[in-house]
């Protein structure tokens, strides 16, 4: 790490108006509300209604609030990573895109796909640029539309995933707020419990894959969970350790808001109390790169300006992380 950190100096998230209830899920297939909240802990999630409209729309509608908020002029912009897994298109890139929507002109930008883990994966991409002194404001956007890859005639899928985009304005630190410390990891040989099945390079899209429904998220649930609890919790506990931190030590966990179990269980693994853990799963479900910010975004009023902070993730690949920083905004 160098001397300079990079800061979250601003965050916006945005979400559709529409809203998929549990009841609602109940009309269309076999469950529940009981059934989903006793297994996920989810009530409803929102998902982008309209023609035309896809993963960029998501992103662009909380980088245009960031930069109005902000009173950050968008030629100002230097880089912008989009973290996604549902891109408008195989390319160009949806960053691209969202630096088109937003009037960023004077960037590059570039998407990531880390699955679940994608938002943090950015986060510490785009600080790089900044710790080496390359670039001084970056945006990192996490987007997901997951409505376009949910199976709706899978009960055990469908309750998951929502629709949303949240972004995070970084600059350079002026103090020793910023981000502090990262540990990433990969396990290739997950990628048969989590994943889509055709629509790449080796299953490319014809009839007999569509009318084989293999376009939607495949998951083994119960696989999924195990890797998740452990993986997530054990590389958070790492990354406290070498920094020196205690449970007491953090203000917030901000765990990837997979599934209710799993975000209690991590929290019970690392010792933080349930007070300190940021949940909002309930109102948006998974909204798969798109969960960190925005639970940030909702617990925004309680963070306070040198809070400790662990950001952690985990998603199809396997990928998984931790990110430690040190809030910045007031």
């Amino acid at each position: 790490m160098g001397n300079i950190r990079a800061a979250v100096t601003g965050l916006e998230a945005w979400v559709p108006e529409y809203k998929l209830t549990n009841h609602e899920l109940a009309e269309m297939v076999d469950t529940s509300d009981e059934w989903i909240m006793q297994r996920v802990g989810i009530k409803e999630r929102r998902i982008l209604k309209g023609e035309g409209l896809g993963t960029s729309h998501l992103g662009a509608m909380a980088v245009q609030s960031l930069l109005e908020k902000n009173g950050i002029a968008p030629d100002t912009i230097e880089l912008l990573v989009c973290a996604t897994v549902t891109p408008d298109m195989f390319f160009p890139a949806t960053a691209n895109i969202i630096s088109d929507k937003c009037g960023i002109t004077n960037a590059f930008s570039f998407d990531i796909g880390a699955a679940c883990s994608g938002f943090i994966y950015a986060l510490q991409t785009a600080a790089s640029y900044i710790e080496a002194g390359h670039i001084k404001r970056a945006i990192v956007v996490g987007a997901d539309k997951m409505s376009s890859i949910t199976d709706y005639t899978d009960r055990t899928t469908c309750p998951l995933f929502g629709d949303a985009g949240g972004a995070v304005l970084l600059e350079p630190s002026d103090d020793e707020n910023g981000i502090v410390d990262f540990l990433f990891r990969t396990d290739g040989s997950g990628k048969k419990h989590l994943h889509m099945k055709a629509g790449g390079s080796v299953r490319p899209a014809s009839h007999e894959t569509v009318d084989a429904r293999e376009h939607f998220v495949y998951q083994e649930g119960q696989s999924v969970f195990k890797f998740a609890v452990s993986n997530m919790a054990d590389i958070s506990i790492e990354l406290m350790g070498r920094n020196s931190l205690s449970p007491e030590d953090i203000a917030w966990l901000v765990p990837h808001q997979a599934n209710l179990r799993i975000i209690d269980a991590v929290g019970r693994r690392m010792g933080v109390p349930a007070e300190k853990v940021m949940v909002n799963i309930e109102k948006y479900g998974n909204t798969t790169a798109a969960t960190i910010p925005l639970c940030l975004h909702d617990y925004r009023d309680r963070i306070k300006r040198g809070d400790n902070i662990i950001l952690s993730a985990f998603g199809g690949g396997f990928t998984w992380g931790a990110v430690y920083l040190k809030w910045s905004l007031g």
